[in-house]
């Protein structure tokens, strides 16, 4: 079923790439040995047939074993961890039971709504741990003893330490999810702390898109002969995925931005900023010309980022700028089209950030805008996933001619920027600027010029 088992020796995933599926592949959950109650409530949430990566790693994980898995984004790795998790709690009901650490607050949440999903028929109670959000309320939530807890791993070596009364003694699981991100954050030494609190005695399952030398070293750290279940060959993005480039000269940024948005109406997208203030001074722009754009970024609270990404995900806005803090782990089945705004110094941030679109088999597009000081992290990106990009084809006059109207909008943006910046120094808040800060008054009479133009 998976491949060969490895007693923590450095195999590079692509090794591993002989576990071609078999003919007489499991087509189902009931299948793969996944217990009649959870199959139900897979089929409620309309997983009809399970993953490569499901497939791959839930038979190997109910058979006590532990698990490295190695897999793209958007290919269903929480199931193939919740699903044996929640059937072996089935078994041996307790408290505290299982441990996910997950590098970003909103893949927490993500992972916990999926436990609460798959688990709502049998009872089962999650809790998240993260930073942003009051401590107080989070050790009267860790006191109720849940049967799961998602964190990010900073939070928790906070209450490991200061909450009384709480330890993970009796943990029976441990999940690192997008392993090679939680160490790529730096958080190798409370990851150290937490594993040296908790149980030897466990099964531990090890999830990452990417084998880079520090997972390898956490892999020899945390796992027991693990059986690796790789179902990703190298770095690749999706089949169904359309990627483009444009190559524009920098000052014309916004108005290509403009043009696409155009171009592709009725999609939706999320474009990638490589700041938070450029995250924002974008959001502002394309409000100002009567788009639905929402921010989601590192200097929001905790309640505005879930927010932005729940009218998102509600369709109640198309648009959303991020920055890399969005770029992986969330699931947003809708996204059509990623735009690259501002290339990533990061290659793999590439891949991740495209990982958002076409996902679980659906099609989608995404545009790279190249200046001229990018052609060289370009080349790169290129040269990672193996293949020249196209053009995305435009037409340069109109391009031209939206410029009037971007411009005044920016030099609006740049007032409504300063005027939160004011607004944020007196009042200490930290607005995500979805409400107009009396700037959209003028720019109502401006848009009447615009519609001329």
């Amino acid at each position: 079923m998976a491949a060969g088992e490895e007693e923590g020796s450095a195999v590079e995933p692509e090794q591993e790439q002989e576990q071609e599926p078999a003919a007489e592949e499991p087509r189902s959950f009931k299948d793969l040995g996944v217990t009649d109650v959870l199959c139900e409530a897979c089929d409620q949430l309309g997983w009809k047939v399970p993953t490569k990566i499901q497939i791959e790693a839930i038979p190997v994980a109910l058979q006590g074993r532990d698990v490295i898995g190695l897999a793209e984004t958007g290919s269903g790795k929480t199931g193939a961890f919740a699903l044996p998790i929640l059937q072996a709690l089935l078994e041996t009901p307790q408290r505290l039971f299982a441990l996910v650490l997950t590098p970003t607050r909103e893949l927490a949440f993500q992972i916990s709504e999926q436990f609460e999903a798959l688990g709502s028929s049998i009872g089962v109670q999650s809790t998240v741990i993260v930073g942003g959000i009051d401590t107080m309320s989070q050790s009267l939530a860790l006191a109720k003893k849940p049967h799961v807890i998602i964190a990010t791993p900073g939070r928790l070596v906070d209450h490991l330490e200061n909450t009384k009364g709480f330890n993970l003694r009796a943990l029976k699981f441990l999940v690192m999810d997008e392993a090679d991100r939680i160490l790529n954050m730096d958080f190798e030494t409370e990851v150290d702390k937490i594993l040296k609190v908790i149980p030897r005695d466990r099964k531990t399952f090890l999830f990452s898109a990417t084998m880079t030398k520090k997972v390898q070293k956490l892999q020899r750290a945390a796992l027991k002969n693990p059986v690796k279940c790789a179902v990703s060959s190298k770095y690749q993005t999706v089949e169904k995925l359309q990627q483009y480039y444009i190559f524009i000269p920098s000052k014309f940024k916004d108005s290509y931005l403009v043009y696409i948005l155009n171009e592709l109406a009725g999609n939706s997208f999320m474009i990638f900023c490589s700041t938070c203030n450029n995250t924002q001074r974008t959001a502002l722009l394309l409000r100002n010309l009567g788009f639905t754009a929402i921010p989601l970024h590192g200097q929001m609270s905790q309640n505005k980022r879930l927010g932005s990404l729940n009218k998102f995900k509600a369709k109640a806005r198309s648009i959303l700028l991020a920055t890399d803090v969005a770029s992986r782990g969330l699931d947003i089945p809708h996204v059509d089209v990623v735009i690259n705004f501002d290339i990533p110094t990061h290659s793999k941030d590439y891949i991740h950030r495209v990982g958002r679109t076409a996902r679980a088999g659906r099609s989608g597009k995404s545009i790279t805008f190249v200046t001229q000081y990018d052609v060289e992290l370009f080349q790169r990106i290129e040269h990672l996933i193996g293949k020249k990009l196209p053009a995305f084809p435009m037409q340069e006059e109109e391009v031209m001619m939206l410029t009037e109207r971007v411009a005044e909008a920016q030099r609006f943006a740049r007032m409504e920027l300063r005027e939160q910046g004011e607004k944020k120094r007196s009042r200490n808040d930290d607005d995500d600027t979805e409400e107009a800060i009396g700037v959209r008054n003028k720019v109502a009479g401006g848009k009447k010029k615009k519609r001329k133009a």
